[in-house]
């Protein structure tokens, strides 16, 4: 990104497509992606993983193998391969959806005559359990952090927005954790509603995995970030609208961008069973964890235990819930083996 940044007016999304065009052409220039096979008619034009690197022109890399090994998560043997490859190309796409964007707040603000209010941009990136959503956001935290014009960028995950276990468990939906009524929706468009209006020091609350529950009485505080990370299974997921037409708002609503992590069931599953298998042998060993218990079973027990988690809550929760918004994306990463980047779709514009 040239130059430093500069916020934009709220509610001025629609009118940001006539800049991100011009984003997107840049990015394109020379690129060969092509749509889907022939015959099918598709928002997306995509793009081989060969393609997409191409797109990567003079970035930089600004991380090295220590840093990955502070990024990466369990089980996700990402390298600098992969960012070169990937995640560099999608930096500089951003930035110049970022770029677009300001253009946009100063004309924004010409036509209004006054101030207008510095507001986050905001991107929100979905996709399975499993599928290394925690990982690419980390990355991409880390890389657009670095960007010459130094933006302060902020990742929150939707996990604090869970009903805490209290009152799953007594509405009955332990096993629905996850789906998208487990959520306090309310709570989390109202926490995007603050960011999106420049507010100062809006809280957000925290989850803890290690006892799988939110953490009472603890918040963590986004202060007026440049860019805003926001990753959860849902968080593409919309309602049915009120036939009256009143409005409505999507958590998507706030987005500027946003980003659908995908994989084929097999692999998710793999990855799935493999990470609980070495959680067994790591963090479930802790006598606070909420899954302790998984530690001291036998082994066979553990795969079946696996199996079923993965089989009756989190297939289902794919089939039903996640997968279905992923054609609301703007980007979509689709891994292959070895959590391997295979192709890239970009929404055309």
């Amino acid at each position: 990104m040239r130059r430093g940044w500069r916020g934009r007016e709220p509610g001025a999304r629609e009118t940001a497509e006539v800049d991100q065009r011009s984003a997107a052409r840049s990015l394109g220039q020379g690129a060969q992606g092509q749509g889907p096979t022939s015959g099918e008619v598709s928002p997306y034009r995509r793009f081989s993983r060969d393609e997409w690197a191409r797109l990567r022109a003079d970035t930089p890399l600004t991380l090295d193998e220590a840093d990955l090994g502070r990024l990466r998560g369990l089980n996700d043997p990402i390298n600098l391969e992969e960012v070169v490859k990937i995640y560099l190309p999608l930096s500089r796409l951003l930035s110049l959806y970022v770029e677009a964007t300001q253009s946009l707040f100063h004309v924004t603000k010409t036509f209004l005559g006054g101030e207008a209010t510095k507001v986050p941009f905001v991107i929100g990136l979905a996709g399975s359990v499993a599928v290394g959503k925690s990982t690419t956001a980390r990355i991409l935290k880390a890389l657009l952090s670095r960007w010459s014009s130094s933006p302060k960028v902020d990742l929150v995950t939707t996990d604090g927005f869970l009903y805490p276990n209290a009152v799953l468990q007594r509405e009955g939906l332990m096993r629905r954790k996850g789906f998208p009524e487990s959520y306090d929706l309310p709570a989390l468009l109202e926490f995007l509603a603050a960011i999106k209006a420049g507010r100062d020091a809006v809280t957000a609350p925290v989850y803890s995995h290690l006892v799988y529950d939110v953490v009472p009485d603890e918040r963590i505080t986004i202060d007026r970030p440049d860019i805003l990370i926001l990753e959860g299974l849902n968080v593409l997921q919309t309602s049915k609208l009120p036939k009256n037409g009143a409005g409505l708002p999507f958590v998507s609503d706030f987005f500027d961008f946003s980003i659908y992590l995908d994989a084929e069931d097999d692999l998710l599953k793999s990855w799935y069973v493999d990470r609980f298998l070495r959680l067994r042998e790591t963090a479930f060993r802790k006598p606070e964890s909420y899954f302790h218990r998984y530690a001291q079973i036998s082994a066979d027990e553990a795969l079946k235990t696996a199996l079923d988690l993965w089989t009756n809550i989190n297939l289902v929760n794919l089939h039903d819930s996640i997968r279905p918004t992923r054609p609301r994306a703007d980007l979509v990463l689709t891994k292959g083996a070895d959590h391997r980047i295979e192709s890239v779709d970009l929404r055309k514009l």
